[in-house]
């Protein structure tokens, strides 16, 4: 679990107050000193993140946030990166005082309207002698059950947890969910240009070849230069073939007839985002002009290369399609503009980085203020021409 990307892992925000204990509980809940602990307002400056492995849970990312009413002279900054955090939160944890309310009844509304599963801790439970009736009166405001905890002393800690894990969302997703079954031969077809990382391969190929091996589908891997070479060693022809979505249509003109052909792009837009979004979304390019303006966002943050995808090779495709005057801006990492209308189209990348609920966050803002939005395989896919010949769902 300990080696589990956090990508795959259950992500839970603690939020609440300057001093509401929110360090001293992640410290309880890792049995570490992961967050400095101060009687000090204002303590926790920016989001901290710990993976570890919860019981009944599996892997999971705790994370720390700044209080929601910092007053301090960066304290505005502060809450907003707060409020950022619940782009990626699958479960919230917030925990109120016996001062607070309002601020905490605000996150929780928006954790409804989000449709993030919430569980709401009283805290300081050792130190309020009235702290039974406190938490009645909390059920009665917030229409939920309450857990009274002390984080110093570990009081209600165990049944923090247990609520925790009993609200978690059971979706369990596949990666190659209906494109392969036990026993079927799937060729995978992964270029290993300068924009590779050298000695490992990255995160998509290794998750995917592992999901494969777990499934009983029998991987074989290849470049494209030894993809004729790896076709000819087989009995029969793969029943899938995954490759990158820059080498589609060089794969393509090898692919046997009877396999199907996908790309990590597509099977990790279908695993963390929403494909059928991200193919209506690249309609969009019968509408691009050489005026236009496009996004493209990806979830790591790296030093351009020269055969880099989405920053040197993507912006070049579409420039030579649509003219040089397009105009395209790249963001990495968190860095994903609150107001998109200024784009006729945002481009996103695989997103193996991302936990599904983050993806899912910036795909709905898009969709809210009605930008269009795709992915880079299906829009390389799109701008070779075989996107009807691919396999997206």
């Amino acid at each position: 679990m300990q080696s589990a990307p956090a990508s795959e892992r259950v992500h839970i925000a603690i939020f609440g107050r300057c001093n509401a204990g929110k360090s001293t509980l992640i410290n309880r809940l890792t049995g570490q000193d992961v967050a400095i602990v101060s009687p000090v307002a204002g303590t926790t400056t920016d989001p901290v993140q710990k993976a570890m492995e919860i019981n009944g849970l599996g892997a999971a990312i705790l994370i720390d946030t700044p209080g929601l009413d910092d007053n301090t002279q960066l304290g505005a900054e502060r809450v907003a990166r707060s409020a950022k955090i619940l782009d990626k939160t699958d479960i919230a944890v917030i925990l109120f005082t016996e001062a607070g309310g309002d601020s905490e009844l605000r996150l929780m509304e928006e954790c409804r309207v989000r449709e993030i599963p919430t569980v709401v801790a009283l805290a300081h439970a050792d130190t309020l002698e009235n702290h039974e009736a406190v938490k009645t009166d909390l059920e009665r405001i917030t229409k939920k059950s309450v857990v009274a905890i002390s984080a110093l002393t570990g009081e209600g800690i165990e049944e923090l947890t247990k609520a925790i894990v009993a609200i978690r969302p059971s979706e369990e997703r596949l990666i190659t969910e209906g494109f392969c079954e036990a026993g079927d031969i799937v060729l995978l077809v992964m270029p290993q240009d300068k924009s590779a990382p050298k000695g490992r391969l990255i995160q998509p190929q290794v998750q995917t070849i592992r999901e494969l091996l777990d499934r009983g589908c029998v991987p074989v891997c290849c470049t494209p230069q030894s993809m004729a070479q790896a076709l000819a060693g087989l009995a029969e022809a793969p029943k899938l073939i995954i490759t990158d979505s820059q080498a589609f249509n060089d794969v393509y003109a090898l692919k046997p007839e009877a396999s199907v052909l996908t790309s990590f792009s597509i099977l990790f837009a279908r695993y963390k985002g929403d494909i059928a979004l991200f193919t209506e979304g690249v309609k969009a390019l019968q509408r691009l002009t050489p005026e236009s303006r496009i996004l493209i966002a990806e979830a790591c943050t790296h030093q351009p290369q020269n055969e880099d995808i989405g920053r040197v090779k993507l912006p070049a495709i579409l420039r030579k399609r649509f003219g040089e005057g397009l105009q395209i801006d790249i963001v990495g990492g968190a860095d994903y503009p609150e107001d998109l209308t200024a784009y006729d189209l945002v481009i996103h990348c695989g997103a193996c980085m991302f936990n599904r609920k983050h993806v899912l966050s910036r795909i709905e803002r898009a969709r809210q203020q009605g930008v269009a939005i795709t992915n880079y395989g299906v829009i390389l896919a799109a701008l070779g021409g075989i996107l009807d010949r691919v396999k997206t769902s």
